[in-house]
């Protein structure tokens, strides 16, 4: 499961390092294209997400990692931004494997171990998410963006038959109709407040995850860098440490309780953009700010998606969907945030904006201890 999510994720997140060589290509500003792929998982949580209640999951991963598969093919053969615009759209709304597999992982773990488990999902996905960016800086140098792309098809037709040969059946918990099942989300946000926190939450720390990543590439071939491609790939090594304690995080979720994990992680992240702010000039201060962001926001996630799981088990799908939907629209704030920031004010413009979405998240955060909804 961990490595299918890792495997599935990496779609999203492949055109951030390739953003300079695609503006080469169509002699146009690429910046808002993660927007647009980011985007397209909102939706795709939206739609597709909470057919994991009332489907066979093991069919409906298969199917899904297919059409995942079609998209990145279109991507490949966008012959203009526009095209490749909605090709990235297309890309976004079908890559959600991994949303399909993490209510999975927790319907079968026990619940005292419930955040270790998704601790441990959650490092492949969170693997993927880092080093799509390697993989796609180092391919796409080498053989050009497109090729990247073509990869990424194939990886996912092979994907769907594995998973298809290996995952067990899962019968659907509920039996609805699509309509049904779709009013019942919004049910759901009326009457979980935990669940609202929650996914504000998620959404604020992935924005200020979204912020640096969708930026970093324009950052590093300016001054005082001049580097390219293959060196934001790098940095996606940078962060699999943080992706790997993941599961501590989990195992920490565990013993002391959601709240207090999110709480470390909105602290970390913080001071991430604090060090970017006033190191980021120099290459040691990018890395201490990646691994220290990579940290914050993987702590906050994995404690989070620990405690919504917890709700209705049921319906887990759905809160599953609720979550994401919000995470992956923060996600694209934060894209648009950071591209906005860059043109009017170059790094202190990035900094900013990632300060702005993680004080959000803090805000949220000590409103909610104050109701104290939960540990």
């Amino acid at each position: 499961m961990a490595a299918a999510c890792g495997v599935s994720v990496a779609n999203i997140y492949y055109n951030q390092p390739l953003l300079d060589l695609m503006a080469r290509t169509f002699r146009r500003d690429t910046s808002y294209i993660p927007a647009f792929t980011q985007i397209g998982v909102g939706f795709g949580m939206f739609l597709f997400v909470p057919l994991g209640d009332i489907f066979e999951r093991r069919r409906l991963i298969a199917g899904v990692c297919v059409a995942t598969a079609l998209a990145a093919i279109l991507t490949a053969l966008a012959p203009t931004l526009e095209l490749l615009a909605v090709a990235s759209l297309l890309l976004g709304l079908t890559s959600i494997t991994p949303h399909l597999i993490l209510p999975f992982a927790a319907q079968i773990s026990a619940p005292e171990e419930r955040g270790k488990v998704i601790g441990t999902v959650l490092s492949g996905l969170l693997i993927g998410v880092l080093l799509a960016r390697t993989a796609s800086g180092f391919l796409g140098a080498a053989f050009g963006w497109r090729s990247v792309y073509w990869a990424a098809a194939a990886l996912m037709l092979a994907l769907a038959l594995a998973l298809r040969a290996s995952l067990p059946e899962s019968p659907p918990a509920e039996t609805m109709s699509y309509s049904q099942l779709l009013r019942s989300i919004w049910r759901l946000v009326r009457e979980q407040p935990l669940l609202r926190e929650a996914s504000l939450i998620g959404a604020m720390l992935f924005g200020a995850f979204s912020v640096f990543w969708a930026t970093l590439i324009f950052v590093l071939v300016t001054p005082p860098y001049h580097y390219g491609g293959r060196m934001a790939g790098l940095f996606g090594l940078i962060g699999v440490a943080g992706a790997l304690a993941a599961s501590v995080a989990g195992r920490i979720t565990d013993r002391r309780g959601p709240r207090f994990t999110i709480g470390c992680g909105i602290a970390v992240t913080l001071l991430a953009y604090v060090v970017f702010f006033f190191t980021g000039q120099h290459l040691w201060g990018l890395i201490a700010g990646v691994t220290l962001l990579d940290l914050g926001v993987q702590a906050g996630h994995v404690a989070n998606q620990t405690r919504i799981y917890s709700l209705i088990p049921e319906a887990r799908s759905r809160l599953n969907t609720v979550y994401m939907v919000s995470y992956f629209a923060g996600g694209a704030l934060g894209s648009a945030l950071g591209a906005a920031g860059w043109s009017i004010a170059r790094w202190s413009g990035v900094c900013a904006a990632g300060m702005l979405l993680t004080c959000v998240a803090l805000a949220v955060h000590l409103y909610g201890s104050k109701l104290k909804t939960d540990g």
